[in-house]
């Protein structure tokens, strides 16, 4: 008999959950032993090199590392199941520039009471994220929903 395989796939806000839920109390265990800004410090290292590899993959996924490519994984990927909601301020050839109105992803370390650590796991991944998509995109980014405001301001250009 034929074991009969399914390849569901898990949307990128339901990985993020399934992964603070079992990354959270592992790290809240290190800061207990070895201490925050040390534990921060370590996990934010694994995490950079984390987001690289991503950004490799999913240029490769996407067939292309330019804004274009850029813009097309931001609303498959990242706004997924409604994960963000966000409002397109620019989008030509060398620039991508959009508001995040609402983060599921902020909501998902709100509920698990450590917003500190949704920066470290999740917004700080997204400077790295271009090194290995496209290290010529550059992105500034001056507020976000995690730390406290009312919308983050992605701005992507390339020269």
């Amino acid at each position: 008999m034929e074991k009969e395989t399914s390849h569901q796939k898990i949307s990128h806000i339901k990985q993020r959950e399934i992964q603070a839920s079992i990354a959270v109390p592992i790290i809240n265990g290190f800061i207990k032993e070895i201490g925050k800004e040390r534990t921060l410090q370590i996990l934010s290292q694994i995490i950079e090199q984390d987001a690289i590899n991503s950004g490799h993959e999913l240029a490769s996924q996407f067939k292309g590392n330019g804004i274009n490519e850029l813009s097309q994984l931001v609303r498959e990927v990242w706004c997924d199941e409604g994960a963000l909601a966000i409002e397109i301020l620019k989008e030509t050839e060398n620039e991508f520039h959009f508001n995040v109105t609402k983060c599921r992803y902020a909501e998902v370390y709100k509920k698990l009471d450590v917003p500190e650590l949704g920066k470290c796991l999740s917004c700080n991944r997204d400077f790295s994220f271009n090194k290995g998509f496209n290290p010529e995109i550059t992105l500034e980014r001056t507020q976000t929903i995690m730390e406290g405001a009312d919308h983050c301001n992605f701005r992507y250009s390339k020269p």
